[in-house]
């Protein structure tokens, strides 16, 4: 986007990746659909960026959700609000959009050079490459640095870069958008790996959200544990773990499900109790005896349905991890997100100090700052040039 950008207020752009092909994130998010932004009014859709809200939303303000879905729309895919408010492309996937982009950036004039890997800054402030020839020094009148967090390394953004702005300040990169770690039994683990909770409600501290996740043989993620991902994840660095609350049957009120839970018939097993009564699956069956195995009270099966405790110990890795939390400081940045201590280079993306649960979010933030990044380096290039 930020090459776009550029290109399309009259730069001449040079696009350098140290990927054999670009846009590798963006075609692994496609397999989930290609969440682009959300239909929500901007005030509540710019409050899950949290801290970072006042920063971001000047930049989102400029290229709202409407606009990214103009941009896809007229690089020919149309796009759908789901149920939830999500809006994604008909098609469901990254790879005809990527083409798409790809061609219009031709058009435009952008160069792409694969397999060029930024080493860092040269002596006269030239860009050092690792090229497939070797090393070589890329001069430019500004630059935007779109290096991405630490999540699913393997697809470019393997962190590295910090090491490489020695004189900026950066959050120390952390997962976000992951799975926690749960000490499951080993009856669990081999039996219900794998299985996802449908129409559950998770509760920590005071937020409270609907959704579903799946048990994994380290634990649990999935869509709702991603939405309070950062308070768990703080609270787990701060106290060493964090219990977290599943309400297995949220349609259900607590007194309703205590009268279907009260009578149990002789010979009937818990397990087949439960089923009936509370209509769970076996997956929440398992869990409920996996909380009484561990000691809960047993003489308010409703409470423990209802609140049923999770301890979490660890947050998965963040290789495993959707996003990144941390980055480049904001206060390292200007308002147009040019490094103050490096005139015309400017940042955007994932490499910055911010972090938002998945819906759209994600996507939104990093096009809107790439957008922004891309125009201000334009700007800044071409004043270098008159």
């Amino acid at each position: 986007m930020a090459a776009e950008a550029a290109a399309e207020a009259g730069a001449s752009v040079t696009v350098v990746d140290h990927m054999s092909s670009p846009a590798r994130k963006l075609l692994i998010a496609g397999r989930g659909g290609l969440n682009l932004t959300h239909s929500e009014p901007i005030e509540r859709f710019l409050d899950h960026y949290g801290p970072a809200r006042a920063r971001l939303a000047p930049f989102i303000r400029a290229f709202p959700p409407a606009a990214l879905v103009a941009w896809c729309e007229a690089l020919g895919e149309p796009t759908f609000v789901g149920s939830s408010g999500r809006i994604f492309p008909r098609a469901m996937k990254a790879s005809p959009l990527l083409r798409a982009w790809l061609a219009r950036l031709t058009l435009l004039g952008v160069t792409l050079k694969a397999r060029h890997r930024w080493l860092g800054f040269g002596a006269d402030g030239g860009l050092r490459l690792a090229t497939p020839e070797g090393e070589a020094v890329l001069r430019s009148d500004a630059t935007v640095l779109a290096l991405g967090g630490a999540s699913w390394p393997r697809l470019g953004s393997d962190g590295a870069w910090p090491a490489l702005l020695p004189d900026c300040d950066v959050a120390p990169l952390r997962p976000a958008n992951m799975g926690f770690v749960v000490d499951w039994s080993g009856h669990l683990r081999a039996r219900f790996a794998g299985t996802p909770l449908k129409r559950i409600a998770l509760a920590f501290e005071e937020r409270t959200v609907r959704g579903e996740a799946v048990l994994t043989e380290q634990g649990i993620e999935g869509g709702a544990i991603y939405a309070l991902a950062a308070p768990l994840r703080e609270a787990i660095a701060r106290d060493g773990a964090a219990v977290l609350r599943i309400d297995l049957r949220p349609d259900i009120p607590l007194a309703e499900l205590s009268r279907r839970l009260a009578p149990r018939a002789r010979g009937v097993t818990l397990s087949n109790h439960l089923r009936r009564a509370a209509g769970l699956s076996p997956a929440a069956v398992a869990l409920v005896q996996e909380s009484l195995h561990a000691g809960a009270a047993a003489d308010d099966l409703a409470t423990l349905v209802k609140a049923l405790p999770l301890r979490l110990t660890a947050p998965f890795p963040i290789a495993r991890a959707i996003s990144s939390a941390g980055g480049l400081a904001w206060a390292e940045l200007d308002e147009a997100l040019m490094l103050r201590r490096h005139p015309g280079v400017f940042a955007c993306g994932e490499m910055l100090d911010w972090e938002a649960p998945t819906g759209g979010y994600l996507l939104q933030a990093c096009f809107a700052t790439g957008r922004a990044a891309g125009r201000a380096a334009a700007a800044y290039a071409i004043s270098a040039q008159s």
